[in-house]
């Protein structure tokens, strides 16, 4: 039976939707479009984020990037319309759109871009993605349409980060504290420059954005819907219910839903490769999980192909490490459960098992909290406490709000036992490493405080890889570091599973995103 401790309490009444804040709402115009989150959007500053959607959000509705994948994960022209690499590549120059301007009508510079990127690299910002940033040694604006970046090395690609970060304006944030950016006002009412202008949030309920007519035909133009809707919808059953009632026009379902909604005449189903993967995450700072002998017992007891089948309905692939397993940079893959491994581990650190079946230590019980964030009934965490409890390790679940949860995560002084999260990767790789990004796995350690010689070492070394095979055999080091320390138990890699109405047109899922060609999102009569 599920042991919960609740943090937070999950609206679950249909007529509760917050999609447009009325139990009987007037119809909603054709050309709108209500897509549901599962939690608030954590922040509309890119600066600050990590949550997935929010990251959507930035990419596709409300700023720009100065370039962009292509389907084929290529980068592609966007503000910066072209570029040019010195010969030793370590200077590149970049040419922007005279044309894209900021949603109050100021235009967007090359001095936005250099106050973009110093804000990413800068230590009091907290950008999560710091380290990739920190290969810029510095820029020069040469006019406002001409930004030179020098990075510290040779560089082999369009260094990612130029593909993922989108611009915010300097003349909006230039006078805030760098260390009071997740704080500011921007972060709930932002000013951009994309296809979507923001219109208004409501604290929990909806985020609204709507057409920017002004969007430069030579970034694709304005977008064909005219207003678009985020709603926080924590249910899973709300969720669905809003799909069948035609509140809702694209959800994250349940994959345990998803025959149920192919059958619906109104929906279609679209399923998809996402950069996300689900892990426990130990507080190795701490007892029992600052023993790598406990870390390895709890990575063993675990039946993953198990918790894929029944928790996510075959949406996902168990994993036996960071890297799935069709990827050219894993390890040759292996079963990672092995229940005797995992009691002679337990034993050896001094947990015995008693008459009743629970393990011990001087009298005290191996008890241990897992933290989440609340998505109902939490399939997954009650496997994996059932998991732990035929080993004698007792497990209560406590449901979180999402910021409630990212403030645990990143808090100074950790309090948890363990977490689950969501682990999501980027692009930085996906040319060599399919689903696999350097965030991925550096995400989840930094949620857990996680540091080792030989790991740190081994991202270093990957980081600084100049060739495929450099590459591989750092991420190859990665992996084995991660196998012997264990910081994080990986559970499965994700699929993406959403429900669509059928009046959506021109939808595109992949590895880039949920979002990536709302811009040309069409509605149409059913």
């Amino acid at each position: 039976m599920m042991t919960r401790e609740r943090g937070g309490a999950s609206a679950a009444l249909a007529c509760a939707f917050v999609v447009l804040a009325s139990c009987a709402p007037p119809p909603r115009p054709a050309d709108t479009v209500v897509i549901a989150s599962g939690a608030d959007l954590e922040s509309a500053n890119p600066l600050v984020t990590v949550h997935p959607l929010s990251r959507q959000v930035q990419r596709y509705l409300l700023f720009v990037t100065l370039a962009r994948y292509d389907s084929a994960l290529q980068p592609q022209p966007y503000f910066a319309r072209r570029w040019e690499w010195s010969g030793d590549r370590t200077t590149l120059t970049l040419h922007l759109d005279p044309a894209l301007r900021w949603h109050d009508g100021a235009p967007t510079t090359a001095r936005d871009v250099a106050f973009t990127l110093a804000l990413a690299r800068d230590p009091a910002v907290g950008y999560p993605r710091a380290s990739d940033a920190a290969a810029i040694a510095g820029d020069s604006v040469v006019d406002d349409t001409t930004l030179v970046l020098r990075f510290r090395s040779a560089q082999p690609d369009l260094p990612a980060l130029l593909c993922e970060l989108p611009i915010v304006p300097r003349h909006r944030l230039a006078t805030v504290d760098r260390a009071d950016l997740r704080r500011a006002p921007f972060s709930t009412a932002p000013l951009g420059n994309g296809p979507f202008r923001f219109v208004h949030r409501d604290a929990g309920a909806r985020w609204v954005f709507e057409r920017n007519t002004s969007f430069p035909a030579s970034l694709g133009g304005p977008p064909r819907l005219r207003r678009v809707v985020v709603a926080v919808v924590d249910e899973a059953t709300t969720k669905f219910a809003g799909l069948v009632s035609g509140e809702l026009d694209a959800a994250g379902i349940a994959p345990t839903m998803a025959s149920l909604a192919a059958r619906d005449p109104s929906l279609r189903v679209l399923s998809y490769p996402v950069l996300q993967s689900y892990a426990l995450v130990f507080n190795a700072g701490r007892a029992p999980f600052d023993d790598v002998r406990v870390r390895r017992a709890v990575n063993a007891s675990i039946d993953r192909a198990r918790l894929v089948a029944a928790a996510v309905a075959g949406y996902g692939t168990p994993a036996a490490g960071a890297v799935p397993p069709d990827n050219p940079l894993a390890l040759p893959p292996h079963a990672p459960l092995d229940v005797r491994l995992a009691d002679s581990l337990l034993d050896a650190a001094g947990w015995r098992r008693g008459a009743d079946g629970i393990r011990a230590r001087g009298g005290r019980p191996l008890d241990v909290t897992l933290y989440t964030v609340a998505t109902g009934d939490n399939p997954v965490e009650q496997l994996v406490q059932a998991d732990l409890g035929a080993r004698g390790i007792r497990v209560a679940i406590r449901q979180m709000e999402l910021g409630a949860f990212l403030s645990a995560a990143r808090a100074r002084q950790r309090a948890f036992d363990m977490l689950l999260s969501g682990i999501p990767g980027d692009l930085s790789l996906a040319h060599l490493a399919g689903m696999f990004a350097s965030s991925q796995a550096g995400g989840a350690l930094d949620y857990g405080g996680y540091h080792s010689a030989r790991l740190d070492a081994g991202f270093a070394r990957a980081a600084s890889a100049t060739s495929d095979s450099a590459r591989r055999d750092a991420w190859g080091e990665v992996q084995r570091a991660l196998a012997d320390e264990v910081p994080v138990a990986w559970l499965y890699h994700a699929r993406g599973v959403q429900g669509l109405s059928a009046r959506l047109h021109g939808v595109t899922m992949d590895l880039r995103g949920e979002l990536v060609t709302l811009a040309r999102w069409t509605v149409r009569s059913r």
